[in-house]
């Protein structure tokens, strides 16, 4: 059920790069529903592929090279509608203040559970898109 997903030529999710085998993991998610995954290796490739393609979702790594929160907040000033899924190892209470003022989706904590990334993407997608196009299957 795509819901108001289907008003879209494609889903795309833009996900930071990151040192560990990411990217296959949420492959294997968004494959089989026929979501489009973009990867950003740097800060500055996040606005260039935002500014080329509509992206549905951002799966942002904290720990990874691209500056945090940082990075977050510049996306926040250009795409201030673009919804975020942050990944942190030992999020503490300061980063999940500023996650909420940066109206930051959800947070997980490293390492993730694939099924707990899935289960927020649904909420994110049923939320935002009116779409369960990421529940079980």
């Amino acid at each position: 059920m795509l819901g108001e997903l289907s008003g879209f030529d494609e889903v795309n999710v833009l996900a930071s790069a990151t040192g560990w085998p990411w990217p296959k993991a949420l492959h294997d998610i968004f494959e089989p529903r026929g979501v489009n995954l973009m990867v950003a290796e740097k800060a500055e490739d996040f606005l260039n592929i935002i500014g080329q393609k509509r992206i549905q979702a951002v799966v942002f790594d904290l720990d990874s090279e691209i500056a945090g929160l940082a990075a977050v907040r510049i996306i926040r000033i250009v795409y201030p509608w673009l919804p975020f899924l942050v990944l942190k190892e030992q999020p503490d209470e300061e980063l999940l203040l500023k996650a909420l003022q940066l109206d930051i989706f959800c947070v997980l904590e490293k390492p993730v559970d694939m099924q707990v990334l899935q289960h927020q993407l649904n909420r994110l997608f049923i939320k935002r898109y009116n779409s369960e196009l990421f529940a079980d299957r």
